[in-house]
């Protein structure tokens, strides 16, 4: 009886010899193989990133939307006082905010209008103290300068009109007034040298401005004792010319 002969199998079954593990290692993945290798390693660290950022992004546009309505109700807050009272309340709350500064300039030019000159003083320092050195920050240290004079310390008011007629970083108004303002006061005091000295700095430091026609002026009546210290009409003249206007930063984007 002869053996029944068993089918031959295949060369192939269950033969993984062929068969090769695609990573890292092998010489030449496909742009997917590499692209599944990167996915399968750092898909954690990738997620985890993607999370990050978007919690970023929204966290940020939160803060910048709380910030632009606590500007608007700052600047409302602002436009609504009125009286000195309500004025003072508003620095006490905002003495960090520009409007804060802008409130106190308010207080200084209604004191120093009143003839309250070393309440005047005291509050354009702290408005200077908020407002640093903008524009409406370098009037509040004129203002100071000037008060001070008005006020009786004339010593030390002449010391401050000095320190901003040199200071580089002020703008050539301030600058120029200051000067001017020395030189009516050596003018006044019979120091025609200084008086001169001075009306020469406020034409160099402006000279197609306002204070250098006035310091001209000034030089033309040739020191003459009539001439006098004139800061209650040239300073109002200054405070007239800068407008206490502020728009939030809220309402510059949105335009």
């Amino acid at each position: 009886m002869s053996k029944t002969p068993k089918p031959a199998s295949s060369s192939s079954a269950g033969d993984d010899r062929n068969l090769v593990t695609v990573d890292e290692n092998y010489l030449a993945p496909t742009f997917e193989d590499r692209l599944r290798i990167f996915w399968e390693k750092n898909s954690r660290a990738v997620l985890a990133a993607c999370a990050l950022v978007l919690v970023v992004i929204l966290g940020k546009g939160a803060y910048e939307y709380m910030a632009a309505q606590r500007e608007r109700a700052i600047a409302a807050d602002y436009g609504a006082a009125t009286t000195d009272d309500q004025l003072k309340a508003f620095v006490a709350a905002h003495g960090d905010h520009v409007l804060g500064g802008l409130a106190q300039l308010r207080l200084a030019d209604q004191a120093y209008s009143a003839g309250n000159y070393a309440e005047a003083r005291e509050a354009y320092g702290k408005a200077s103290g908020i407002l640093k050195n903008d524009a409406f920050g370098q009037r509040a240290r004129l203002g100071a300068a000037i008060s001070a004079v008005q006020a009786g310390a004339t010593a030390e008011g002449e010391t401050a009109l000095k320190q901003i007629s040199a200071d580089l970083a002020l703008g050539k108004l301030v600058r120029s007034e200051a000067a001017y303002h020395l030189a009516a006061l050596a003018a006044k005091a019979g120091n025609t040298a200084e008086a001169i000295r001075m009306i020469e700095q406020t034409t160099v430091i402006d000279p197609d401005g306002h204070w250098a026609d006035r310091a001209s002026m000034l030089r033309s009546t040739k020191m003459v004792g009539a001439i006098g210290f004139e800061p209650t009409t040239s300073w109002s003249q200054t405070r007239r010319s800068t407008r206490l206007s502020y728009t939030p930063r809220a309402q510059i984007r949105a335009a």
